[in-house]
């Protein structure tokens, strides 16, 4: 009895970008995950603050892109980016997971949710990842030769 359904977002070069829930037929809440590697810009003394202000600016574009008809104004960020192995040169996994409670009742495969969800996804994706300041954003941890 499987009640878990999950689904992909496409259009993003340089993140994998999933949405999903643990229970479709009685849905009140959705996650949002977006997984990458990141590699830092610069050396840095203090990777904790910079790990966090990126996070605050992950927060920031959630609550500018966020549908309060569709979601309430609580959710979730879970950034895992471990501070321990950032080091100049060195790709680090990034794990992102946004969960969102709704306001009204909603079916996983609206469209609308679809649409919400790629609009609250694209606004994370350009203010934080293209615009980053401190890291550089691949899908993979290989370096592709050409």
């Amino acid at each position: 009895m499987k009640k878990g359904k999950t689904s992909r977002l496409v259009g993003f070069p340089d993140a994998k970008m999933n949405f999903g829930t643990v229970d479709s037929k009685n849905l009140k809440s959705i996650y949002l995950n977006i997984q990458s590697w990141v590699t830092p810009k610069y050396e840095y003394d203090d990777v904790e603050r910079v790990v966090s202000t990126f996070g605050k600016s992950i927060k920031n574009s959630i609550y500018d892109s966020i549908d309060n008809t569709m979601f309430k104004e609580q959710n979730i960020v879970d950034l895992d980016l471990r501070t321990s192995g950032i080091l100049y040169g060195k790709k680090s996994f990034m794990n992102l997971e946004i969960t969102l409670f709704f306001n009204t009742i909603m079916d996983f495969k609206d469209p609308k949710l679809r649409l919400a969800l790629k609009r609250i996804a694209k606004k994370i994706y350009i203010s934080s990842f293209k615009k980053s300041v401190y890291f550089d954003f691949t899908l993979s941890k290989k370096v592709k030769e050409l």
